[in-house]
């Protein structure tokens, strides 16, 4: 749910389970030479003709409620909200990469797309717009839960059948504020990702590839604020990416026990992606810094809330406690802040 709770620098998440052993400092490998910064400049035209389709949901669509868990943040490179109301978003398909431009009006979707992605992106575009979610599933049974369900209808949950490109944010929003993670995220997708096809004025990038996070040197990483620790779990990741990326086909309870079996990757990160990857209405981000103390203040008037106590108080909504948890997060209703802020960390400075 994008991990966004309360404005302004804050701890995120305690994804990574203990246990672990530690992650080494990285060497430069021998017969490896580091990846250069990406040198093309960004596209500003569009080469590529575009691939279009239209499509009407059988439901009230909000493309903001629906798409913004996927933006990492103000300026990132992979997903742009345009004044029109319009959301375009980049990704790297298995068909290769792609950029999507997606606009409603009067109930039609109209959506376009650029790049050897394209067609991929086309076929998924209900899936990515909830045609898969059933919020019909859902009871709720708090009044503040009924009174924003009913102010948002047009809340769908995204599934984009793509698990990388929703893990290695994760990754980086562990045990930080959200300002480090999404400035780490920006510098490295506009130094080492691929400027994205389609006509965007060079606003936009594309993920890297497997091969180009693997080869990203250390003190790269060190430059955009990301520790040994995450980095290290960044490079497991990508070297089993095809194997990871088999988990968008599987339920999420599955999904989440293969990405937990890279170490580094705990219950909170794994959660964070398959909400996204699979469009999971039941995974709950256990370890957020944040997200017991409003799901205890909103239900039960309860501002120290663990996890344990977040946990039973969703309980009523077994199947759908990460939509209940974003219908929380959408009431408005949070506790104010009475302890100090985390100190944003510079290990750049370093």
């Amino acid at each position: 749910m994008a991990g966004r709770y309360a404005p302004g620098p804050r701890p995120t998440r305690t994804g990574v389970r203990g246990g672990h052993a530690p992650t080494p400092v990285h060497a430069p490998v021998a017969g490896h030479v580091p990846v250069p910064a990406q040198k093309t400049a960004p596209a500003t035209g569009s080469p590529d003709p575009s691939r279009t389709r239209e499509w009407t949901p059988p439901w009230p669509l909000d493309l903001g409620l629906t798409l913004g868990p996927l933006r990492r943040g103000p300026g990132d490179p992979a997903f742009h909200a345009a004044p029109d109301g319009s959301v375009w978003r980049t990704s790297r398909t298995p068909a290769g990469p792609g950029t999507l431009r997606v606009a409603a009006r009067a109930g039609t979707v109209r959506a376009e797309a650029w790049g050897p992605g394209a067609d991929w992106l086309l076929d998924a575009l209900p899936a990515l717009l909830g045609a898969d979610d059933d919020p019909g599933a859902f009871t709720p049974r708090h009044r503040l839960l009924a009174a924003t369900e009913r102010r948002r209808p047009g809340l769908r949950l995204t599934r984009t059948g793509l698990v990388m490109a929703e893990l290695i944010p994760s990754i980086l929003e562990q045990k930080v504020t959200t300002d480090e993670a999404y400035r780490a995220w920006r510098l490295l997708l506009r130094k080492y990702g691929e400027p994205a096809p389609g006509p965007h004025g060079g606003r936009l990038y594309v993920v890297p590839e497997p091969r180009t996070w693997a080869l990203i040197p250390s003190w790269e990483w060190h430059r955009a604020g990301v520790d040994a620790k995450r980095s290290g779990t960044v490079l497991r990741a990508v070297r089993v990416a095809r194997r990871l990326e088999e988990a968008a086909a599987m339920t999420p309870p599955e999904a989440r026990r293969r990405l937990e079996l890279i170490p580094g990757i705990g219950p909170w990160t794994s959660a964070e992606t398959v909400q996204r990857s699979n469009g999971a209405p039941d995974e709950v981000s256990v370890g957020d810094y944040h997200l017991p103390g409003i799901v205890g203040h909103a239900l039960a008037d309860r501002r120290q809330a663990g996890d344990e106590e977040m946990l039973a108080l969703l309980e009523p909504y077994a199947g759908q406690r990460h939509r209940a948890a974003r219908l929380i997060l959408l009431s408005g209703r949070t506790p104010p802040r009475r302890a100090p802020r985390m100190t944003p960390g510079n290990i750049a400075a370093l």
